[in-house]
């Protein structure tokens, strides 16, 4: 867990619990300004926009979900503010 992400745990945060960082991530996130996230699977849509506008202080234009095969719930957050997406992954180390 990032040390932002793992900070934000001991802070109740209860949805999200990782961020994503594969090659297709990473294409989203330039092209799309979106950032993937594993959350709980018992989090609805709104729980995780909530919690992605608190963690990172930025808004959330749409979430989608969805569930992986390893039976993993899967959030795909896209951002409202340009570029918003590339800054929260620099500062969560991925960049």
């Amino acid at each position: 867990m990032c040390g932002e992400m793992a900070e934000a745990a001991g802070k109740g945060f209860r949805w999200v619990k990782h961020v994503v960082s594969t090659e297709k991530a990473v294409l989203q996130m330039e092209k799309e300004n979106k950032l993937q996230f594993i959350v709980d699977v018992r989090a609805t849509k709104k729980d995780i926009k909530d919690e992605i506008e608190r963690l990172f202080g930025a808004r959330v234009k749409r979430v989608n979900t969805m569930l992986t095969p390893r039976g993993e719930k899967k959030a795909i957050v896209q951002f409202e503010e340009e570029g918003k997406a590339k800054e929260i992954a620099t500062s969560l180390g991925l960049m």
